[in-house]
């Protein structure tokens, strides 16, 4: 018999691949089904902003996240990065009575070099990513804490002098976290960075380099100068995340962007088995959050106690890892 005669296999039907692809869209329609039924309010237009609004922080953090896993990192200071942004832009307002849009532009300017700070350690002395950002995470934390000696850093708040601060949160600022404006900068974060990751060369780049450094190297890619602008994204929507966060409370609490990194590293994962994608994505980190955001939501109005959140939060990044690390090596 010829080559060319030999019958090809037809693929045939996987239940385990079917449901790599669809089981997280599936495991978010029977959230909304089950919680739809059990909680009178809960598929409210009132809620379902509430839970867009909850997830939209959550979100900006996890998609630069999400870049810095595409090149194969995996930025654990995004968390203390939104602490220090939320910080800043408040300090400005209050401290130093600057208007929106400086206060705004400073506080993105002095969080990016967050972001150079990760990648020259990372790159210059071949650190491994989490290893390093785990270590920087607690620096920038601290660097955070310091600025703030500790406080809540609020409108008509005690200096150390004894005077109370004169600055004012401008009005307008507070606009960004609230409704519709919040969802709307996640929507347009998620959107940005989901075409710049699937539908430019830098993207596509960047996706070569998550799957294989050294033949990126060979084939002609400026590894270095990639993960560069990977960190740079990861700190600078970070830093968003955090000024968002400010918007949305008015303040500036210790460590208030640390509670994010859980949620964020979870949607990011989530993300990677939507679709079967198989690799960090913006419309993947979109769902992992929404997931998420639908858990402690529906949670909450079952009356399920805070403290038991973190046991259903922690379960569900296990089982996201556990099936996509079971699709790698199968």
């Amino acid at each position: 018999m010829k080559a060319a005669e030999i019958p090809r296999k037809k693929p045939g039907f996987s239940l385990v691949e079917w449901l790599y692809k669809y089981g997280t869209l599936l495991t978010v329609l029977a959230l909304i089904a089950v919680f739809g039924t059990m909680a009178d309010n809960f598929l409210n237009y009132s809620n379902i902003i509430n839970i867009l609004r909850s997830i939209s922080i959550v979100t900006i953090i996890a998609t630069g996240l999400t870049v810095s896993l595409a090149v194969g990192g995996f930025d654990l200071s995004v968390g203390s990065t939104a602490s220090l942004a939320n910080a800043l832009v408040i300090s400005m307002f209050v401290w130093h009575g600057l208007n929106t849009g400086l206060g705004i532009v400073i506080t993105l300017a002095i969080c990016l070099a967050v972001g150079l700070v990760n990648a020259f350690l990372v790159i210059k002395f071949k650190i491994q990513d989490m290893l390093m950002t785990l270590a920087t995470m607690f620096v920038f934390q601290g660097v955070a804490m310091t600025y703030t000696r500790g406080a809540t850093v609020s409108q008509n708040m005690i200096m150390p002098s004894g005077d109370y601060a004169t600055g004012v949160i401008p009005s307008i600022f507070s606009k960004l976290g609230k409704a519709p404006w919040i969802i709307i900068v996640m929507v347009v974060v998620v959107l940005l960075v989901h075409l710049f990751l699937t539908y430019t060369k830098h993207g596509r780049f960047m996706y070569m380099i998550g799957g294989n450094s050294e033949a990126a190297k060979l084939s002609g890619i400026a590894v270095s100068k990639y993960r560069l602008i990977a960190y740079l994204l990861s700190a600078f929507f970070a830093s968003v995340g955090g000024i968002i966060l400010a918007a949305r409370v008015m303040n500036a609490e210790v460590n208030s962007g640390g509670g994010y990194l859980m949620d964020a590293v979870a949607a990011a994962f989530i993300g990677y088995s939507v679709f079967g994608a198989g690799k960090p994505n913006a419309f993947g980190t979109f769902v992992g959050a929404v997931l998420i955001g639908l858990l402690q939501n529906g949670l909450v109005m079952l009356s399920v106690p805070y403290y038991a959140m973190d046991i259903v939060k922690g379960g569900v990044l296990a089982l996201a890892l556990a099936i996509t690390y079971y699709r790698r090596n199968h």
